[in-house]
C-alpha cells in the first residue's frame, strides 16, 4: 500500500520510515528509527530526487508508482551517492528504462564503483548548471564534502523549494509527520538532530559553513532533507539554520557542564556525583552526567557539542587512559570539537597518571580546548582530605562560566 504526502503544488513526499534498523551506518543506535526521503516533482516532465536504503525499497517503489500515476519517470536527480539513499536507484532505473540520471561527475564515477549499470544514461552537472522541465527549472549547487566528495544540492528556482542532500536532516522515523511544524521539534527532535549532524557531518564545520552561506544566497521557502522532518515555515527553517551555523562553528548551544566519566568500581563515579552535587548547590543546574562505558559515544559527541563545559574523570588502566574514555576523546578529535573549557579528574590507587595523558592529549590532538588550572587528583577514592581541592576545582569551573 502506498505511503505519500504532498509537500508543494506538484511535489511529493514518497520516502519511509524504517524501525528495524538498529545502528545507522552500523554504529550509531537508532532506537527511535530513522527516515529515509526521496521526492518527485510532476511537471511536463517527471523527476524523481534521490532514492532510499534497500530496506525500505518495496514502500519507496510503490509510492513511486502511485504518485505517476500511469506515467513514465523521466529523470533521476541523485544529490548523494551514499548507498542509504541511493542503494535502491537501480531498481527505480530497471522499472523505468526511459529514465535518465542527473548527478555530479564524481557521483557516477561511484555508481560505477558500487557496480550500478548506468552506461548511457546519465548527463553530468556541476555548481552552476541548471535543468528545465516544464514550469520548474533546478538549479544545482556544489555541496563537496558534506559529508562525501560527490554531494551536491538541488534548488527549485520557482518556488523556492532546496533539496538539501545530509544537511538539515536528523535521526528517528517520521512515524505520519513529515513536516518539522507537526512535531514539538524543540522538545522531542532537536536531541537527535544534533546527534545527526555531529556524528555525520561534524568533521566538516567549515563546508558546512560554505554551503549555508551559498543557501543564504537563495530564497529558500522550503527545505527538503534526506532523513528527518521537511522544514516549510520560516521561523522553523531560521531556527534550524541557528543551530546549524553553531555546530557547525563547534558554538556551545547552552552555557553548562558536561562530566563524563570512566569508574571501574564505582569510586570516581562517586567523585562525578560530588561535582555535579557541588555545581547545582552553587548555582550551575545545567549540569549532565554520564557513565562512558554504558553511553554510546555517539551521544556524548552530541551532548559534548551542547554544553561549553566538558569534565573528563577517569580512572588510570594500565598508565594509560581507561580505554572507553579514550575513545570518546578519539572521537571528539576525528570529529573536530573546538573551543570548549575543559577540566580533569583522575583516579588512580597506586599511579595514577590519566589525568596527564588527559591534558596532553587535549593540548596535542584537539583543537582550542581550554584547560582550567585546578586539576583533581584522586587516590582510590575520593576522601575527606580532598574537599578542598574539589572546591577549588568547582571554582574554577564557575569562574570561567563567569567571564564569558
Amino acid at each position: 500500500m502506498y505511503n505519500v504526502r504532498k509537500i508543494v503544488d506538484d511535489l511529493y513526499w514518497v520516502g519511509g520510515s524504517d524501525h528495524r534498523l538498529e545502528l545507522f551506518e552500523n554504529i550509531h543506535p537508532i532506537p527511535d528509527g530513522v527516515s529515509y526521503n526521496a521526492y518527485v516533482l510532476l511537471d511536463e516532465k517527471t523527476v524523481l530526487f534521490d532514492t532510499v536504503d534497500w530496506s525500505i525499497c518495496r514502500q519507496f517503489l510503490e509510492n513511486l508508482e502511485h504518485v505517476l500515476n500511469g506515467r513514465d519517470l523521466d529523470y533521476v536527480i541523485i544529490n548523494h551517492m551514499e548507498p542509504d539513499h541511493a542503494a535502491s536507484m537501480e531498481e527505480v532505473l530497471l522499472r523505468y528504462p526511459n529514465a535518465k540520471v542527473i548527478s555530479t561527475e564524481k557521483s557516477i564515477m561511484m555508481m560505477y564503483q558500487f557496480g550500478f549499470n548506468v552506461e548511457g544514461r546519465t548527463e553530468t552537472v556541476a555548481e552552476g548548471d541548471s535543468r528545465c522541465f516544464g514550469k520548474h527549472t533546478i538549479a544545482f549547487v556544489d555541496a563537496q564534502m558534506v559529508h562525501w566528495p560527490e554531494a551536491m544540492v538541488s534548488y527549485d528556482t520557482s518556488n523556492g523549494v532546496l533539496f538539501s542532500a545530509d544537511a538539515f536532516g536528523s535521526f528517528k522515523a517520521l512515524d505520519g509527520k513529515l513536516f518539522a511544524d507537526e512535531v514539538n521539534f524543540d522538545r522531542d527532535w532537536i536531541d537527535e538532530a544534533r546527534r545527526y549532524l555531529t556524528n555525520i557531518v561534524g568533521k566538516y564545520g567549515p563546508e558546512v559553513m560554505h554551503l549555508i552561506k551559498k543557501a543564504g544566497t537563495l530564497d529558500i521557502k522550503v527545505i527538503c532533507p534526506l532523513h528527518g522532518p521537511v522544514w516549510r515555515k520560516p521561523e522553523d527553517i531560521q531556527y534550524i539554520l541557528g543551530k546549524y551555523i553553531k555546530w557547525a562553528t563547534y558554538e556551545p548551544e547552552e552555557k553548562g557542564v558536561l562530566i563524563v566519566y570512566a569508574s571501574m568500581y564505582g569510586n570516581t563515579e562517586s567523585a562525578a556525583q560530588v561535582l555535579a552535587t557541588k555545581l547545582v548547590e552553587k548555582g550551575m543546574t545545567n549540569v549532565r552526567v554520564y557513565d562512558v562505558s554504558k553511553t554510546h559515544v555517539s551521544y556524548l559527541v552530541s551532548e559534548a557539542f551542547k554544553y561549553s563545559h566538558i569534565v573528563f574523570a577517569s580512572v588510570t588502566y594500565n598508565l594509560q587512559i581507561y580505554p572507553v574514555m579514550k575513545e570518546f576523546l578519539e572521537h571528539l578529535a576525528m570529529l573536530n570539537l573546538q573551543n570548549r573549557i575543559c577540566g580533569i579528574i583522575e583516579n588512580g590507587s597506586w599511579a595514577p597518571q590519566s589525568g596527564s595523558l588527559i591534558r596532553e592529549f587535549l593540548d596535542d590532538e584537539m583543537k582550542q580546548m581550554s584547560i582550567i588550572n585546578s586539576e583533581l587528583s584522586i587516590i582510590s577514592s575520593l576522601q575527606e582530605k580532598d574537599q578542598r581541592d574539589m572546591d577549588l576545582f568547582v571554582d574554577s569551573l564557575l569562574d570561567t562560566m563567569n567571564e564569558e
